[in-house]
């Protein structure tokens, strides 16, 4: 006579549903990432095809020079709060408690760069680079806008994730769902950054 299973035995046997692969939330944010990937990909081949035939060269004359190398250090900061999440998963998993100083200094990277590249924008206002001043503009604010307009949904997400952190009650699908979406803010901005600003 076999010994008697235990209810946990039980649940596991006789549950045919399979565990996903990958959770809900993950692949709903992957999804989601697909359909930006299109949009940023026919704003990309739009912006080509006017600079590639702009007759007087690009930028147009007149206008300003984007600030590159002020924009290369709010890169380097948006790529090290990418280093600084992956860190924070690796932490997360190991013990949850230990995820909370790289998570808070990937949020504070991330708004470094919204910040900045607000002073930057104001500048160029102030120079004349508007969104009516020229296509070179309407270009720029409409792609590196849409950019930034991500990198601030991502940074309420991940304010979210922070507080239900501390509050101890974050799942650890929400939190890698969160992690895609940065991931992806953060490795389409070096190929923005080479094509608008280079």
């Amino acid at each position: 006579m076999s010994p008697p299973r235990s209810t946990a035995d039980l649940r596991v046997i006789d549950d045919p549903r399979p565990l996903p692969a990958v959770p809900s939330a993950v692949l709903g944010t992957l999804v989601f990432i697909l359909t930006e990937i299109m949009m940023f990909a026919g704003m990309i081949s739009a912006f080509q095809i006017t600079r590639a035939s702009a007759v007087l060269g690009w930028p147009p004359p007149g206008q300003p020079r984007l600030p590159a190398d002020e924009t290369l250090i709010n890169t380097i900061a948006l790529l090290l709060s990418g280093v600084a999440l992956f860190w924070a998963g690796r932490r997360f998993e190991r013990d949850r408690r230990e995820a909370r100083a790289p998570l808070l200094l990937a949020f504070a990277l991330g708004a470094f760069f919204v910040v900045f590249q607000g002073v930057e924008w104001v500048a160029l206002l102030r120079d004349g680079l508007s969104m009516t001043s020229s296509q070179h503009g309407a270009f720029f604010y409409l792609i590196v806008g849409t950019h930034g307009i991500h990198v601030i949904g991502a940074l309420c997400v991940m304010a979210m994730v922070v507080q239900r952190h501390q509050q101890g009650r974050l799942a650890s699908s929400t939190f890698q769902a969160m992690r895609v979406f940065w991931y992806f803010v953060v490795g389409v901005w070096p190929l923005l950054y080479t094509l608008v600003y280079l």
